[in-house]
């Protein structure tokens, strides 16, 4: 937020021996930050007004003229030549003579145009910095009660400091000079609070249309008021107006809408006008919005509304989406006669929640969102109206309408006791602590129980309990006053909570395995179902799409991992890197529930990519290169490392090379996948190789086995292979249960040590090897035993419908 100091100056009064430096450091240490500090129009010097005594064409250019300029201190009399058309004798212009500084810090001097010589120049908008000023083009005129000779910088403001502010989300107080005023205020005892007194200029004349009033549907607008104003003039508000906008960051637009602006700055309660005219029914009604209900807002776009939103309508139809944006069809124009003006209070969470949904950040919502003060709706209104007449821009007799909810909050009471106090801020005089918090508007009421009950008013909601009364104490007298102490007793050392455990813990066995982790953005491109060929069956076909992306490339939510390791290992090759890359992420993704459906979940993945660069050459040889079965090791190392048990099967993702798929199982369940690239999506996404990816649930992970130790076993291991035909379709793994549970507790280890496919071997099958160890812990086993299991394990696998060999 933009502040200008001397519009704060004019609600307060400061001692003389304190500095803008020092309100600025006093700002931030108590918790509104002042992030610069500028002066816009630094540069100007020398700049004074002057009036045109005398005006004609240049003899030699007709483009030119020739001004003969007052400047107001005897006879003095100076020509200036210029090309400005919008000039006439008597008009008052901010004159630079020779010398003086303009924009850019281009000093000047006199200069001669065809025989006639130039002593300096008059300026324009944009030659003194603010282009946005200008109500025209060419020189820019000052008002005529302007007298010549005077100091431009200083008379039009021009000389002031703009604060640039960062207001924490609930201090929505401080957004207003007037807030501002107060916090500075309570910081500096000696200063004196201007409160701006807002005389009522109404003498109650009725409406000249029959205006049938205002309902309140929803109990989010907690009052709503309306004031008329007729005759309405539309032009340039007054040119300190328009420069004061300018310096505070907003473009003076015209008299009417300035006259919003300037009175939402100064007490932070947003204002909106209509044209009354325009209204479709002369009645004012605020409601919820019906689904999909459509309004189109003054910047031309076209929002469609939900049951969540809250419109102002007219006659059934949106004017308004309420603290957020007016209605384009109630827009004020240069032919609008009448207009009536808004002022009103809505519930903050409901347009914080609209103004984001929709991607409008206006200043309205951007204050409603951090609360707006509900008293501030008709002292607000009272002081737009009388600028109203003030600019001579509009006829303001009328009385005003307004409808508040009985359930408008008012002051709350909140207690505070010296104890709570000197136990936080080691400091318990009650009579000081009254005083920084009446200068916060914050008044004692009356004392009971040995507390001390005061009234906070409705432009503090932040305040609520007896701590957040000591925190302001102990903020405006200043935490450099509380001396330091050891804690009584140490608290528990912190624990993380599961998922960043876990991450952490697998963040370390990546690194371990020469993985480099990559943080990519949780946002894909529309086009990611299509470059990684999902078919329309797929739910993560359908990403949740965002409504203010940062670009199109970056529009929906991920439902998987996959297209961020993409995109980090191919700005890696676009670098210039030809060596192998190992990287992983850890993250969300999210999926619809189901196609179409608004409910999602956000599900934790972890997700690795390796790829074996475009420079081949090992002096190794080709075994070092990376493959499929090097990355599935990766996998089992880090599933072993956390105690879980893994099992892989043939995959069949879209995006997957056909041959080298995996789908990976934990206790059945399918976890993740492990895949080749299809070779073409290799080729179109530049890769000189093959590219390995997999991507994991991390709740998989979530609960640690811990291994367990114990000594060898002191007896000795008895070998037996066993050789079988099994289907091609048949895990290995699937094998190994089915001996082990037939074997039962003497069996101590099993290996696969052979797979063959090919001659004498039938279509379809394959033979595979099994060596057995067999082991007892508290004896030598004797052949007999261990005949006697091993023949119950041939015999239980040829009643399986294995053939044995």
């Amino acid at each position: 937020m933009l502040i200008s100091w001397n519009w704060l100056n004019e609600f307060l009064t400061l001692p003389s021996d304190v500095t803008l430096q020092e309100v600025a450091e006093k700002l931030t240490i108590t918790g509104c930050e002042v992030e610069s500090i500028e002066r816009p129009c630094d540069f100007l010097t020398g700049v004074i007004t002057a009036k045109i005594a005398r005006l004609d064409k240049h003899p030699a250019r007709e483009s030119l003229f020739v001004a003969e300029l007052d400047l107001g201190v005897g006879d003095s009399r100076v020509v200036c030549v210029t090309a400005a058309p919008n000039l006439n004798v008597g008009d008052i212009v901010p004159y630079a003579p020779p010398g003086a500084v303009i924009i850019h810090n281009l000093a000047l001097g006199s200069r001669e145009f065809d025989g006639i010589l130039s002593q300096g120049m008059m300026l324009s908008a944009e030659e003194i910095g603010l282009p946005d000023v200008a109500d025209e083009f060419g020189i820019l005129r000052l008002p005529e009660s302007t007298e010549p000779g005077l100091d431009f910088k200083s008379l039009f403001g021009l000389d002031d400091a703009i604060l640039e502010i960062s207001i924490t989300p609930n201090r929505g107080d401080l957004l207003s000079v007037l807030g501002l005023a107060r916090e500075i205020h309570a910081l500096f005892p000696n200063s004196e609070l201007k409160n701006i007194e807002i005389e009522d200029i109404h003498n109650s004349v009725a409406w000249p249309v029959n205006f049938k009033g205002i309902t309140l549907e929803h109990p989010d607008c907690l009052s709503f008021a309306l004031g008329l104003a007729s005759d309405i003039r539309i032009g340039p508000s007054p040119l300190k107006a328009r420069i004061l906008l300018s310096l505070m960051g907003m473009r003076p637009i015209s008299n009417i809408v300035d006259v919003s602006n300037l009175t939402m700055l100064l007490t932070g309660q947003p204002s909106h006008a209509y044209d009354l005219e325009l209204l479709p029914e002369k009645e004012i009604t605020v409601r919820l919005a019906m689904d999909k209900e459509k309004i189109i807002t003054l910047d031309g776009k076209t929002h469609s509304l939900t049951t969540e939103d809250l419109v102002i309508t007219s006659g059934g139809q949106p004017v308004g989406i309420a603290g957020v944006m007016g209605g384009e069809n109630t827009e004020i124009k240069d032919n609008t006669r009448i207009v009536a003006l808004e002022c009103a209070n809505f519930a903050s969470p409901r347009i914080s929640r609209t103004s984001r949904k929709l991607g409008i950040i206006s200043e309205a919502a951007y204050r409603y969102s951090r609360s707006v003060d509900p008293m501030k709706v008709i002292q607000s209104l009272k002081y737009a109206l009388k600028l109203f007449s003030d600019w001579g821009c509009a006829k303001v007799v009328y009385g005003h309408y307004e409808f508040s909810e009985s359930t408008r909050p008012g002051n709350l009471e909140v207690p505070l006791n010296s104890k709570t106090m000197k136990r936080i801020l080691l400091w318990d005089d009650m009579v000081e602590a009254g005083h920084i918090l009446s200068r916060l508007g914050i008044e004692k009421v009356r004392e009971e129980n040995g507390f001390w009950v005061f009234s906070v008013p409705t432009s503090r909601p932040d305040i609520t309990i007896e701590e957040d009364l000591v925190e302001e104490v102990g903020r405006i007298r200043g935490y450099e006053l509380v001396e330091p102490r050891i804690p009584d007793s140490l608290h528990e050392r912190g624990k993380l909570d599961p998922i960043s455990e876990t991450q952490g813990h697998m963040r370390n066995i990546f690194l371990s395995r020469g993985y480099t982790e990559v943080v990519t953005y949780s946002f894909i491109a529309p086009s990611f179902s299509k470059d990684y060929l999902l078919s329309k069956n797929d739910i993560r076909s359908y990403p949740v799409k965002l409504s203010n992306p940062l670009s199109l490339e970056l529009s929906c939510m991920r439902t998987m991992m996959l297209p961020g390791v993409i995109s980090a290992v191919q700005g890696t090759i676009r670098s210039g890197w030809r060596q192998a890359v190992r990287i992983f992420e850890m993250g969300r993704v999210f999926l619809r529930l189901e196609p179409g459906s608004n409910q999602l979940q956000e599900i934790e993945r972890l997700t690795g990519i390796v790829y074996g660069g475009s420079d081949q050459r090992s002096p190794y040889g080709k075994w070092e290169m990376e493959d499929f079965f090097s990355v599935k090791g990766d996998i089992v190392a880090i599933a072993q490392n956390r105690g879980v048990e893994l099992t892989f099967k043939q995959g069949s993702e879209p995006f997957g090379h056909a041959g080298q798929s995996a789908d990976i199982y934990s206790e059945e369940k399918k976890v993740g996948y492990l895949i080749r690239l299809k070779p073409g999506i290799e080729q179109n996404m530049d890769f000189g190789g093959p590219v390995y990816v997999f991507e994991l649930d991390l709740d998989t992970f979530m609960a640690t086995r811990l291994s367990t130790f114990k000594d060898i076993p002191a007896y000795p291991a008895v070998y037996r292979d066993i050789s079988l035909l099994s289907e091609k379709s048949r895990l290995a793994e699937e094998v190994i249960r089915e001996i082990r549970s037939i074997a039962g507790d003497l069996l101590w280890e099993i290996r696969i040590f052979d797979i063959y496919e090919g001659k004498n071997i039938p279509e379809g099958q394959r033979s595979l090897g099994f060596s057995l160890a067999y082991r007892s812990e508290d004896r030598t086993l004797t052949d007999i035993e261990v005949e006697k299991v091993h023949s119950k394990v041939r015999s239980g696998l040829e009643a399986l419908g294995y053939k044995l060999r």
